[in-house]
Order: structure tokens, then C-alpha cells, then sequence
């Protein structure tokens, strides 16, 4: 005989069907995988971003507190506000900026043609020409050369003039080697004060 089921009182604890154990392990390791994206992925990026960060600072300040030139081209602005024509197709373009509250200087040096040495002295001045150059005058001071890391000691000869403009326009110190009459080395530092 069997005895007919009677229906849980409301008093009694009542409990869901037990899931398969595959079930089970299935869903845990998928809870667990959404907290891992949801936790590890944001701080993985930012981890990431960090040392980008730092590393970034520190190529600038490598970059900003070296003595001496740095190879390539000033930047536009550099040269429109120091006012330092370089003339296209030059070559070993190298530069470097020192600021302070006092003064601010662009040391650059490049090797151009005698076409682009005249070029570069009449967007100097427009009344420049080579024959303004004079023979064994150094402009660049030795505080200057020693920034830069030039000597002015090697084979010459060597030609020098200073461009001076009133205040904010920069001055213009210029050295030129024409150790190689075709291929002049021209040395300027571009001086303003803020």
C-alpha cells in the first residue's frame, strides 16, 4: 500500500533541487574568471601606464639635463623664436636650449653649402652677407662653447659676427668654420631674455 505524499507544512524548511556537481564547478570557475577580468584587466592597464609614465619623465629629464647638443632639428617654434634660419638640406643639425629666469639660449651647429651659409646670414639680417664674416673672431664666449662642447681649436679658418637686436628679439653670436670651402660649419647661439 502505498501512502499518499502529503504537501510540506509551511513551517518546514524547504529546499531547491541540488544541481548536478558539474553544474556547480561550472558556474564558480565562470564567477571566477568575470572577477579576474573585472579586477585584473584595469590593473594590469594601469600598472602599465604607470611605467610608461615614469619612463616617459625620465627620457625628459635625461633629455632636459644633459649638458651638451642633441642630435636633430629644433622644433619650429625653437627656431621662429630664437631666430635661427636653418637652411634646408643641412646637415649634422644638432641643438640644445637652456632656460632660466634670467635668460634664455639655443645653441645649434649644422653644416650646410656656401649657397645656404649666404641664405642663412640674409634671414639673420637681410643686409648680411659673407663679407660680413671677420676672420678669427669668435663671438661664442667660452661659458657658451663649454655648454655646448665646442672647440673652436681645430683647423680653420674660423669667421665670427654677432647679429644684436633690441630686447625681446634674441642676439645671434656666429661662428663659421670654412675648413671646408664648399661645406661651412656654422655654430650659433641664439640669446633672449624673457
Amino acid at each position: 500500500m502505498t501512502v499518499p505524499r502529503q504537501p510540506p507544512s509551511p513551517y518546514e524548511e524547504t529546499r531547491p533541487p541540488e544541481e548536478p556537481r558539474g553544474h556547480v564547478i561550472r558556474r564558480r570557475a565562470l564567477t571566477l574568471l568575470i572577477i579576474v577580468l573585472l579586477i585584473g584587466i584595469p590593473a594590469g592597464y594601469l600598472v602599465i601606464s604607470a611605467n610608461q609614465s615614469r619612463n616617459s619623465g625620465k627620457d625628459k629629464e635625461a633629455k632636459y639635463s644633459a649638458t651638451g647638443l642633441t642630435i636633430g632639428w629644433p622644433s619650429k617654434v625653437q627656431r621662429r623664436l630664437y631666430e635661427i634660419p636653418i637652411p634646408h638640406y643641412s646637415r649634422n643639425v644638432a641643438y640644445y636650449e637652456t632656460n632660466n629666469y634670467k635668460v634664455s639660449r639655443l645653441y645649434v651647429q649644422f653644416l650646410t653649402s656656401n649657397t645656404g651659409l649666404e641664405t642663412f646670414l640674409k634671414e639673420v639680417d637681410e643686409n648680411y652677407t659673407t663679407a660680413d664674416l671677420k676672420k678669427d673672431d669668435i663671438t661664442i664666449g667660452s661659458r657658451d662653447r663649454n655648454v655646448a662642447g665646442w672647440d673652436f681649436t681645430g683647423p680653420g679658418p674660423w669667421y665670427g659676427v654677432t647679429h644684436s637686436q633690441e630686447d625681446p628679439a634674441p642676439t645671434q653670436s656666429i661662428v663659421v668654420n670654412r675648413s671646408n670651402p664648399d661645406h661651412p660649419m656654422v655654430y650659433v647661439v641664439s640669446t633672449t631674455e624673457p
